[in-house]
């Protein structure tokens, strides 16, 4: 039966946020470990999700620190996601600090594969099915706060190329974090999609059969916002068909996707509901980001779950019929005008999303 789960990022990994998850229906979670916020000696703790600037991106990676990721820090978390009534389905992305020379191709690659290796299998040993993960340079960049949503709700998406897409990316800088403040001035060098996909192959090479050892499923992200460049970076999953080659390096049901409507939803070619189908009934699709949009790369807009221009219904009945068991989360939603703004958008998401679970199951 398909599940229905929550994304927490680190800041709200509070009873009350589990509490508030339960009540809206929830029976699952998505933990980002990641410290998306962290500033060095500011920190910026809203619920909203980041976007970021051209200087510092989203801000310093390892703002986490490195005993979160242990064994012990897991299964502790995980009793406190259980003890709420909450099942611990999935961490979503590792940090640059961990990996950044994997991405790079950097002089630290084999100690940080060796250092993933290690989340994995205490990952594993925790009980946690799932790793979510976005191998991409530029990371999560060029995107903008607006009040395009119904009623004038605050959100986030894309108005045209601009210098955020432009700019290139500084050395020290990956990921859309700095992982080193001290890294000179500069560019980090330009590289050819078949490079980047040259180091994703030995990523999966590597990471796949650990995963596969130990029972997790890892799954990846496409491009979010899904253009060919960011930032003078390519980008591995702009397209839909995209996400088959990656499959393809290694064939595995441990090498899988963690499928976001939204950003597949935004690219430029393919059907959404074939490309929903189609990789659903590969048995592919570890976990999906069940939210909606309007408009493609690079001018969109988030929406509301039931504004965007995926029929979401449509969507649900296809998860219905081709069996699929894993889990939805609404992943992230416009701000509502009230004194919660991110409690009250992710209710209505949720609300809406069990809606419609509960119509194509009767």
């Amino acid at each position: 039966m398909m599940k229905l789960g929550f994304g927490f990022y680190r800041h709200m990994l509070t009873p009350a946020n589990y509490d508030f998850a339960v009540q809206c229906g929830a029976t699952h979670a998505v933990v980002h470990l990641v410290d998306y916020f962290y500033q060095g000696a500011d920190r910026q703790n809203g619920h909203n999700q980041p976007v970021g600037n051209v200087e510092l991106g989203w801000g310093y990676a390892g703002g986490t620190p490195d005993d979160a990721w242990s064994l012990e820090a897991l299964l502790s978390l995980k009793a406190e996601l259980n003890e709420a009534g909450l099942e611990f389905e999935a961490i979503e992305n590792f940090d640059p600090a961990h990996w950044h020379d994997i991405l790079l191709d950097g002089p630290k690659r084999a100690e940080q594969l060796a250092r993933l290796k290690q989340i994995i299998r205490d990952v594993a040993a925790a009980g946690i099915p799932v790793f979510g993960y976005n191998f991409s340079i530029a990371g999560v960049s060029g995107r903008h706060v607006s009040t395009e949503a119904r009623g004038g709700a605050e959100t986030v998406g894309m108005c045209g190329i601009d210098e955020i897409n432009t700019t290139p990316l500084p050395l020290g800088m990956v990921w859309n974090m700095v992982y080193d403040p001290q890294a000179p001035q500069g560019a980090q060098p330009q590289i050819t999609h078949d490079e980047l996909w040259r180091r994703l192959d030995g990523f999966l090479r590597e990471l796949v059969p650990v995963a596969e050892a130990a029972g997790v499923r890892l799954a990846a992200h496409p491009d979010d916002p899904p253009l060919d460049y960011v930032r003078g970076q390519p980008r591995l999953v702009y397209q839909p068909h995209m996400y088959q080659r990656l499959l393809d390096i290694v064939p595995s049901d441990h090498n899988a996707l963690e499928f976001c409507l939204g950003t597949l939803s935004e690219m430029t070619e393919g059907d959404i509901y074939e490309v929903c189908e189609r990789y659903v009934k590969q048995g592919k699709v570890a976990y999906i980001h069940f939210r909606n949009v309007r408009g493609k790369v690079p001018n969109y807009t988030e929406t509301f779950i039931d504004e965007g221009q995926i029929d979401m219904r449509r969507i649900m009945r296809i998860l219905k019929d081709c069996g699929y068991d894993g889990m939805v989360i609404p992943d992230h939603t416009p701000q509502m005008s009230c004194a919660a703004p991110w409690h009250a958008g992710m209710a209505y998401a949720m609300g809406y999303i069990k809606a419609l679970h509960l119509e194509v199951s009767s």
